[in-house]
């Protein structure tokens, strides 16, 4: 995709640098990955950086592969470098619902990491992707004595309680149209001085098993959305057009 790609080139192209890394050649990767490119990588110590360019290790998934599976064990920290990938919960009764997309740049599976517990959802791969694997004991040295790294960790746990409080608030709304606004409003991405923009919506299928709906409810209510002038589609993403009458639709 067009988003992932640039931000892929951002990651994986950069000039011979103390902080790039050459993936091993086993890997079958001929890219150079710019470590302080990636947020979380961004300003470690020069003593910090060596130590994560001699542990991490890189691998190519093809696209529908799993990358990670849930009830696997936490072994390693990763980052996704370029491709798109998506996080996923499977029910008791085997259906997959999509939880959240992760982009180049974005790293996942710390809850497991930290807890030296299970992974707790699954990752796939939309497109094909090349991820870095940080070994545990590296990751939870970088979290205990660096604190940038500690700073970070801390700052996106606390985005995710914030997300899963709101969530659960978005569960309670009774009103199935209302939930699916609630739900639009908290991926809107605001933009100064361009359009807000939801980037990589979710299917409709997944949309409705996220806030417990059908996926007919789903898809009748964007359709009138964008009857309204309020959204409309671009390929993987919906354009806001109309946020001040999407929020009237959410407060009402």
């Amino acid at each position: 995709m067009e988003i992932g790609n640039t931000t892929s080139e951002k990651l994986t192209q950069a000039p011979a640098s103390a902080d790039v890394i050459e993936p091993e050649k086993n890997a079958q990767v001929n890219v150079q990955v710019h470590l302080r490119k990636i947020p979380l990588l961004a300003n470690l110590t020069e003593e910090e950086m060596l130590r994560v360019r001699a542990d991490l290790r890189f691998r190519e998934y093809a696209r529908r592969d799993i990358v990670l599976q849930k009830g696997g064990v936490g072994d390693s920290l990763l980052f996704l470098l370029s491709g798109q990938l998506q996080v996923l919960d499977i029910t008791e009764d085997g259906r997959a619902i999509g939880l959240r997309m992760l982009a180049p740049g974005d790293f996942f599976g710390e809850i497991a990491v930290i807890n030296e517990s299970m992974r707790s959802a699954s990752v796939v791969a939309l497109t094909p992707v090349l991820v870095a694997l940080l070994p545990r004991a590296t990751a939870l040295h970088l979290f205990s004595h660096s604190p940038s790294v500690a700073n970070h960790m801390l700052r996106h746990l606390a985005g995710k309680i914030q997300r899963d409080s709101e969530f659960r608030a978005l569960l309670s709304i009774h009103n199935t149209s209302k939930r699916i606004y609630t739900f639009i409003e908290l991926l809107r991405e605001k933009t100064p001085g361009s359009e807000d923009v939801v980037e990589n919506l979710p299917t409709h299928q997944d949309i409705a098993n996220m806030i417990n709906t059908s996926r007919e409810t789903v898809t009748r209510t964007l359709i009138t959305l964008v009857q309204q002038g309020i959204v409309k589609k671009d390929m993987h993403r919906l354009i806001i057009v109309n946020p001040e009458a999407l929020q009237k639709l959410v407060q009402g």
